[in-house]
């Protein structure tokens, strides 16, 4: 769509691996649109590139012209060794989501986090917050870990394939309440003891396709939360589903962090339930332009 003259412009990447199936761009775009900006969102799926120079991959777009870049997985932590400055929430998480490029400085920002929590508070409403287990330690890890514990669980148990990785996050994060522990490697000990799982891995994504973990051991009136949203219903979710399990899946904090982008690229309000129809419309099999 060519902008009227005047108007605001904005070009926007989204740097990551395997995601050319990303509704982010066409949220981003229709909701710019609404907005009254002219607004450019490009893939730059990296997922065939071996040795990645992050700080290579930046300068290419501030010499494009790009105002920010979104940063997905594998990439949102290692992107922090490349920015000028952090946000406050950047600096806690230890995790960056999205980089201002405009004004000559880097800046980063995570939307992770008030796009899950504001998705998991709706959905939890008034269930017990006992004790949850998240499955993954990486970047988007970082940022629903820390979400769980402000949301005021009693306990947070943290499992990834890497412990040495699922150890780093609790060291983080460890605030002498011991409300935060690694599960030490016994996933299949840990599921039958929970209320909820966050599920925080890759897997499940059409590029990386499978479950995590066995939802046949959790508890009948658990809950269960996935960050994968493509496809909306991931086998993970399907699992849980069938077994009659209360489910959250990732488009939640799809839009959210989504929402939550536009605000700090433009500087303007987006519209959050504009935006979640916009995704329903996508998922559907919506225009994605």
């Amino acid at each position: 769509m060519t902008a009227e003259p005047g108007t605001r412009q904005f070009r926007v990447g989204l740097l990551g691996h395997g995601i050319g199936p990303s509704l982010t761009p066409a949220m981003h775009v229709r909701e710019a649109e609404r907005l009254g900006l002219g607004y450019e969102y490009e893939i730059l799926d990296l997922i065939d590139e071996p040795d990645v120079d992050l700080g290579v991959q930046l300068e290419r777009l501030e010499a494009a012209g790009f105002d920010a870049t979104n940063v997905t997985h594998p990439f949102k932590q290692d992107v922090l060794a490349h920015v000028d400055e952090a946000s406050d929430e950047v600096r806690r998480i230890g995790a960056a989501n999205l980089v201002l490029l405009a004004g000559g400085r880097r800046v980063a920002h995570n939307t992770d986090y008030a796009g899950f929590r504001a998705g998991l508070e709706r959905f939890l409403g008034d269930r017990p917050r006992g004790t949850v287990l998240q499955v993954g330690a990486g970047g988007a890890g970082l940022a629903t870990a820390c979400a769980l514990l402000d949301l005021g669980f009693a306990e947070v148990v943290v499992h990834d394939r890497s412990e040495p990785a699922a150890q780093r996050l609790v060291e983080r994060f460890a605030d002498g309440s011991g409300r935060l522990r690694s599960s030490e490697g016994d996933l299949d000990g840990r599921l039958p003891r929970v209320e909820g799982v966050v599920h925080v891995t890759p897997v499940g994504m059409r590029e990386h396709p499978g479950v995590a973990l066995d939802v046949s051991l959790l508890p009948d009136d658990a809950w269960l939360a996935e960050v994968v949203y493509r496809p909306l219903e991931t086998e993970l979710v399907r699992q849980a589903r069938a077994r009659g399990l209360a489910t959250l899946d990732g488009g939640a904090m799809a839009v959210g962090q989504a929402v939550e982008s536009i605000r700090l690229i433009t500087g303007l309000e987006p519209d959050a339930a504009r935006m979640h129809e916009h995704f329903d419309h996508l998922v559907a099999g919506g225009d994605a332009g």
